[in-house]
C-alpha cells in the first residue's frame, strides 16, 4: 500500500508562535489536499530555531503549550492526516526540558519523540537547556512503520538504531541543520553511515531561512535505504513536496543538480538578509558606497534581498577619494536604480583637526586620522538610520575581522554585517558569480586594487600580505584550528604566519564590538569562535 509522506520545509521565526501555527496549517492543508498521509515539519518548527534563553522562561513553555494545543484543534480538520510538529517541553516543576517531536492526528497527540544527542559544538549549546532521553517512539502509517529522530541524533549510531530496534522501517528526522558552505554532501554521507546501514530509509525535513548570524538552506531530501538519494527539495525556499512510499521505499523523483559554492553562498547572503530586516520589521537598508569591491557586493545582495526600493546608497568622499571611486559608484547605482546620495567629508574632517590641533601638537600623521575619517561615515550613516528608521549594513570582510583592518565606531559602525564571513579572495568570485547572472558591478571595481582611500596612494596591500595568503593563512588557524608550525609547512611564509595570527589575537576586541553577521564557513566570528581578549597564549 503506498504512504504519501509531506516534507514541509518551512521558514520559522523564533517567538512566533501564532504565525509558526499558521503556517504548519497551511502546509497541512495542502499536503491533505494532495492526499499525503503524513506532514513531517522541521526541529523546532513551532517555536522556531533556536529559541536560545526563551528556553529559560517558565512563560515560552506555557504559551507554547496554549499555541500547541490551538494547532492541534486545528489540525483536526484534516481527517487521519498525522503531522509532526517540533516543540520544546518542561515538566511541571520546569526542571527537565525536551527537544521534542510530536505527532497530532485527529484533533489528538499520538505520541511524542525526545531528542537523545543534544549537540553542544560550533553554533549549538542544547546541553544549556535541554535533556536527553533514551526512549524510541514508532507508529504506523498504512502497515508502514515510521520512527523520528531529531536532527543530532541521525550524526550518530545509537538513536537510529534505537529506531530500528523498534520497528522502525522509515525514519522521519526533523531538523534545524544550520548551513555552511558544501555541507549537503557531508549529510547524505552520515545520513547513509547511521541511518541507511540501519536498513532504514529516511525523510530529511531541513529548516530554512534565516536566524541572526544563521542561515537554514533547506535542501530536506529523501534517501532509500540503500542510500540513494530519491527526493530533494529546494534551496534556500520554502517548500512543500509530497513523496510516495511504496511499503517503506520511497518511489524516486527527479532531483536537480547542485549548486556551484559561489551559488549556494550568494543565495545564503540573500536569504541572511531578507530574514533580518523582514523578521525585524526594518523598513530598509542603508550602506556606505566607497567604489570598492566590498562595498559593491553588499549593495548586489541588498538589492537581489528587498528589491531597489528598500536601499539607499550614500557615497562620503574626502580629499583621498579616487576620481574612478565616484564614477564607478555612480555606474553601479544607476545598474542597480537605487537612491543614491553623496555626502563629502573633507570639511566635517577639517573641523575635527582644527578641534584636536592643539592636543597633536607635534605629533606626526598616522592611522588616528584615518581613522577619525572612518568615524565620521559611521557617525553619518547612524544619523541617517536614526532620523529613517533603516538599518545599517556594514560592508567589511572576514580577512578584514580577522587582522582587525577595520575602524571600531567607523565602518565597524551598523546593525548587520553580511559579508562578515566572507574572505576577501571569496568576495571577488561572488562578485563575478553575481556578474554572471546579470552585469550588476562595474568590471574596475573587480580589477582596481582594494584600498581604503584614508591617506594618499593607499592600497590595503601595503598593510597586509597579499590576500590569497592572509586568507589560506586564516583559514587553517582560525577555521581548521592547525597550529602555527603546522602552516608554516603548508608553505606560508613563517613571517606572515607568525604575523597574521598574531592579528588575529590581538584583535578580538575589535571583534567582540561588531555587528551580527551572517555565517556561511564550518566556523565564523560569532557563536562559533569564543576567544578570551585577554590572553597570554600564542601558539
Amino acid at each position: 500500500m503506498t504512504v504519501k509522506v509531506a516534507i514541509a520545509q518551512m521558514n520559522s521565526t523564533v517567538g512566533d508562535l501564532a504565525g509558526n501555527r499558521a503556517k504548519i496549517v497551511d502546509l497541512a492543508r495542502r499536503a491533505h489536499a494532495a492526499g499525503a498521509d503524513i506532514v513531517l515539519t522541521p526541529e523546532l518548527s513551532l517555536v522556531g530555531y533556536p529559541p536560545e534563553d526563551l528556553l529559560l522562561r517558565n512563560a515560552f513553555y506555557a504559551k507554547t503549550q496554549q499555541t500547541f494545543a490551538a494547532l492541534a484543534s486545528d489540525l483536526a480538520q484534516f481527517p487521519d492526516l498525522h503531522v509532526v510538529v517540533g516543540l520544546p517541553l518542561q515538566d511541571d516543576a520546569g526542571l527537565v526540558r525536551h527537544n521534542a517531536a510530536s505527532v497530532l492526528v485527529n484533533g489528538q497527540v499520538l505520541g511524542t519523540y525526545r531528542k537523545h544527542d543534544l549537540p553542544n559544538t560550533t553554533v549549538f549549546d542544547e546541553k544549556r537547556y535541554f535533556s536527553s532521553s533514551d526512549q524510541a517512539f514508532v507508529f504506523a502509517v498504512k502497515g508502514v512503520r515510521f520512527g523520528i529522530n531529531i536532527c543530532e541524533d541521525t550524526w550518530f549510531a545509537e538513536a537510529p538504531r534505537r529506531a530500528r530496534a523498534a520497528g522502525a522501517q522509515v525514519l522521519l528526522v526533523p531538523n534545524g541543520s544550520p548551513y555552511h558552505m558544501n555541507k549537503q554532501h557531508l549529510r547524505y554521507d552520515t545520513m547513509r553511515q547511521h541511518v541507511c546501514a540501519q536498513g532504514m530509509s529516511l525523510v530529511y525535513a531541513n529548516l530554512v531561512g534565516g536566524q541572526d548570524e544563521l542561515i537554514f538552506d533547506g535542501d530536506s531530501f529523501v534517501m532509500n535505504a540503500d542510500g540513494v538519494i530519491c527526493a530533494q527539495l529546494r534551496h534556500f525556499e520554502e517548500d512543500l513536496q509530497i513523496v510516495e512510499f511504496d511499503g517503506a521505499n520511497p518511489v524516486p523523483q527527479p532531483v536537480a543538480a547542485p549548486l556551484s559554492t559561489e551559488a549556494q553562498v550568494y543565495q545564503a547572503l540573500v536569504l541572511g538578509v531578507r530574514d533580518y530586516i523582514g523578521k525585524n520589521g526594518f523598513p530598509g537598508v542603508l550602506i556606505g558606497m566607497s567604489g570598492g569591491v566590498d562595498s559593491a557586493l553588499t549593495l548586489a545582495i541588498a538589492v537581489d534581498a528587498l528589491g531597489a526600493d528598500k536601499v539607499r546608497a550614500v557615497m562620503m568622499p574626502s580629499q583621498f577619494t579616487a576620481d574612478i571611486s565616484w564614477i564607478d559608484s555612480r555606474d553601479m547605482v544607476k545598474r542597480l536604480d537605487v537612491r543614491y546620495d553623496e555626502i563629502p567629508i573633507k570639511h566635517t574632517f577639517d573641523a575635527f583637526r582644527a578641534t584636536l590641533a592643539e592636543e597633536f601638537a607635534g605629533l606626526a600623521e598616522d592611522a588616528t586620522e584615518e581613522n577619525i575619517q572612518a568615524r565620521i561615515r559611521g557617525t553619518l550613516l547612524m544619523a541617517l538610520s536614526n532620523k529613517h528608521g533603516s538599518i545599517v549594513l556594514t560592508t567589511g570582510n572576514k580577512s578584514e575581522m580577522a587582522v582587525g583592518y577595520c575602524t571600531l565606531y567607523g565602518d565597524m559602525a551598523g546593525g548587520f554585517a553580511v559579508i562578515k564571513d566572507i574572505a576577501k579572495t571569496l568576495v571577488y568570485r561572488l562578485c563575478a558569480y553575481r556578474n554572471s547572472v546579470s552585469d550588476v558591478i562595474p568590471e574596475r571595481i573587480l580589477t582596481r586594487g582594494p584600498s581604503a582611500e584614508l591617506r594618499a596612494d593607499q592600497l590595503d596591500q601595503d598593510s597586509l600580505p597579499p590576500y590569497d595568503i592572509l586568507d589560506g593563512i586564516m583559514q587553517l588557524y582560525m577555521e581548521e584550528n592547525r597550529p602555527i608550525a603546522e602552516i608554516i609547512e603548508a608553505g606560508y611564509p613563517p613571517a606572515d604566519v607568525a604575523r597574521i595570527t598574531r592579528l588575529i589575537k590581538i584583535n578580538e576586541y575589535k571583534r567582540r564590538q561588531s555587528p551580527v553577521g551572517i555565517r556561511v564557513t564550518h566556523r565564523g566570528f560569532g557563536r562559533d569562535w569564543r576567544y578570551p581578549i585577554t590572553s597570554k597564549f600564542y601558539e
